[in-house]
Parts: structure tokens; C-alpha cells; sequence
């Protein structure tokens, strides 16, 4: 069985999905896929320690207060290299942007392997399950295009824009 709890952000009705112990998702309402790593049934629950410790992060982080990932138990459904991304997503400092391609490098070192595919990278970045905890939004292509966001790219852009990020050199291609 999982929980759920519904959360009304800046960005759109974010949908928190926990285990009870763990969260294991949050999506923006209308995301690519959605829930698509969660096979049991989901019930609504607004008195679980995890959803209101989730909500009470994403608070502070509407509010500025820069939360770190790590203050959440976090449990993502996903293969060893979706979870090697995500980790490496968790360690992007807030207001920052990395490209898929940093990351594919990173990945390639851990693994001792010469290279790995950036379009690789950027469908583990895509089917993040956690989004804006795990701030997949902080990635970007190698010439600053904002490109592959599964919650879309004005979500992308408004998210890189609430963390002050430097958006001088990004872009949101036509």
C-alpha cells in the first residue's frame, strides 16, 4: 500500500507518493510520466510523518530556504544507473545548472568506463521520480538549452528562475 498527499505549489498541484517510511515520488500534475514507476495502489493520507515532512521541505524551499535533498528519506523506483544519476542530481547545488553530458562524464568515471551516452543520462534525468527534491530541473544542454524536462520547460525555467540561478546563458529553444 502507498500514501499520497496532494501539495499546491507556485509551479502547479504537486502529487507526493510514500511507501510509508520513504517518499518515493512527486510529480507535477500533467508530468511525463507520472506515477509511472508505481505499481501498487495509492491512497490519500494527510497524517504521514514522510508527506508532511515533505511538505514542510517544499515550503521552505517556496520560501527561499534552500532545503537540502538529503533532510528527506528518499527512495526513488529505479534501475542502478537511473539511481547513479539521481544521486549525482542531488548533489547540484541549489541556483546551479550542470548539462547531461557533465553528468554522462561523472557516470563514466564511477564506472571505469571510457564513456557514457548523454542522451542516456538525459532519459534517467527524465523519468526522475522525485522531481524538485531530486532538482532535475538544474540540468540543461551542453549550449544552455533547456531542454528535457518532464514537468515542461516553463516549469523547468520558472523553477532555475525562483533559485536565482544565472540565466544569461540558458535558453529555451523554439
Amino acid at each position: 500500500m502507498l500514501y499520497s498527499m496532494n501539495y499546491n505549489s507556485p509551479v502547479g498541484k504537486l502529487f507526493l507518493v510514500s511507501d510509508e517510511e520513504n517518499l518515493i515520488g512527486l510529480w507535477i500534475e500533467g508530468q511525463k510520466y507520472f506515477c509511472d514507476n508505481v505499481k501498487d495502489e495509492i491512497i490519500e493520507c494527510q497524517n504521514l510523518k514522510i508527506l508532511n515532512k515533505t511538505k514542510a521541505w517544499l515550503d521552505r524551499y517556496f520560501n527561499d530556504k534552500k532545503p537540502s535533498p538529503n533532510e528527506l528519506k528518499l527512495k526513488p523506483i529505479g534501475s542502478e544507473f537511473r539511481q547513479a544519476v539521481w544521486k549525482i542530481l542531488c548533489e547540484i547545488p541549489y541556483g546551479k545548472v550542470i548539462t547531461y553530458g557533465e553528468i554522462a562524464k561523472k557516470i563514466a568515471n564511477m564506472q571505469g568506463k571510457e564513456k557514457i551516452s548523454a542522451q542516456a543520462v538525459g532519459g534517467a534525468v527524465g523519468h526522475n521520480p522525485i522531481s524538485i527534491i531530486i532538482p532535475c530541473h538544474r540540468v540543461v544542454g551542453a549550449n544552455g538549452d533547456l531542454t528535457g524536462y518532464a514537468g515542461g520547460i516553463l516549469i523547468k525555467y520558472k523553477l532555475l528562475e525562483f533559485e536565482k540561478a544565472d540565466m544569461t546563458k540558458l535558453y529555451i529553444s523554439k
